[in-house]
């Protein structure tokens, strides 16, 4: 049986080197479309059933953050359910940088990922069964450059306006498992937490910034190469309609709270950015930062506060930069949320690293953050 390498599906990314023995793969990732970006790998390996297989990606000094590949595992799967870390090891000085997975397939194909995937197949079904849930809008605000949808959940009707978005960077797949985990627990009529978020809150939810870069198999970008984590400033339909539509509806709808969901290649915890940098700073504004930054550290053990970003000097705050642009539009309390690819040190789990469950979790717990909040917001 020929050894095959394929990518060619929802969110598959790879390039093949040679492929003609198991125990010698050897493959490269492909930027990011009209980009520089090079991360985000997934794809299917299929005819090397029993035999041990030694896959070496190769070139990876030059991808696009080389600080994510020491300490980090891959993630692989025989149903595209269950994701399990597979034995991974990285040389810097072979190959340009080589990142070596070493496993025995147990079935006729293994998927191989850089993080568990989230395809659109599986967004559009979350919008489904979300948009179809009591109380639940579900609406399309805009579309991308691909003529994809741009979707918005609605939920709650309570007068404080929380915004939740994710996966601007459509590599940080672990944002749109939050995404479903904060999502199923709202529509829960038994959760009180989501009781009370409801009547005291009206939720605005974008589960994907970036479905095109998504489909595409992108790490950063969209259709066109474009960060749209530095759109924030100046939006435009040709360049960045994502952040365009999404921005118009929240001029609409001044957002009092947003949290936007991110992965970070390098760092192995979860943290929190803020906006500390932005010009029109306030002490209030700071204070509800750090109130939300200290719940969220008690709710949830998978948090912490002593890894994360550089906190920028004041009034140099990137205001291209969602969570900075917000704050500074709206005077709102504006946060970055960021997972690890790696898994999280806190709370180390040899089998699964981080993973979509714990995603999840996170999510769950960040809305019992948000709830307990609420006084300081508005």
């Amino acid at each position: 049986m020929a050894i095959t390498v394929s990518a060619a599906f929802d969110g598959g990314n790879i390039a093949v080197t040679r492929a003609e023995r198991a125990d010698d793969i050897v493959l490269t990732i492909p930027r990011d479309h009209m980009s520089e970006f090079a991360q985000w790998f997934y794809f299917r390996l299929s005819g090397v059933r029993g035999k041990p297989c030694i896959i070496r990606l190769v070139g990876l000094e030059a991808s696009a953050y080389p600080g994510g590949w020491p300490d980090y595992r891959a993630v692989v799967s025989y149903d595209r359910n269950d994701w399990r870390r597979a034995d991974t090891a990285y040389d810097k000085a072979a190959d340009g940088g080589a990142l070596t997975i070493r496993l025995t397939l147990e079935e006729d194909s293994v998927w191989i990922a850089y993080f568990a995937p989230y395809s659109m197949e599986r967004h559009n079904d979350l919008v489904a069964r979300i948009g179809s849930a009591p109380g639940v809008t579900s609406e399309v605000i805009g579309k991308t450059l691909d003529g994809q949808d741009m979707d918005l959940l609605t939920i709650g009707d309570g007068p404080v306006n929380l915004w939740f978005i994710a996966r601007q960077h459509p590599g940080e797949t672990m944002a749109e498992w939050w995404m479903e985990g904060a999502l199923e627990r709202l529509i829960d009529p038994a959760d009180p937490v989501a009781r009370a978020l409801r009547a005291k809150a009206t939720l605005r939810i974008v589960p994907n910034m970036n479905p095109d870069g998504s489909r595409r198999g992108h790490l950063r970008t969209n259709a066109v190469g474009v960060n749209l984590n530095r759109e924030w400033a100046s939006p435009s339909l040709d360049r960045s309609p994502e952040v365009f539509s999404v921005l118009a509806r929240m001029d609409r709808d001044k957002p009092d709270f947003v949290l936007d969901v991110h992965g970070d290649e390098a760092i192995p915890n979860n943290f929190i950015a803020g906006f500390e940098g932005i010009p029109s700073i306030t002490q209030a504004m700071t204070d509800r930062l750090a109130a939300f930054i200290a719940i969220l550290d008690r709710i949830s053990p998978d948090f912490q506060t002593v890894d994360g970003y550089e906190i920028p000097a004041p009034g140099k705050a990137n205001l291209t930069v969602a969570t900075n642009a917000l704050a500074e539009r709206f005077g709102c309390l504006s946060m970055t949320l960021e997972m690890p690819f790696k898994d999280a040190n806190v709370a180390p789990d040899a089998a699964y690293g981080w993973s979509p469950a714990r995603s999840k979790a996170l999510g769950r717990d960040c809305l019992a953050a948000a709830l307990e909040v609420l006084p300081q917001i508005r």
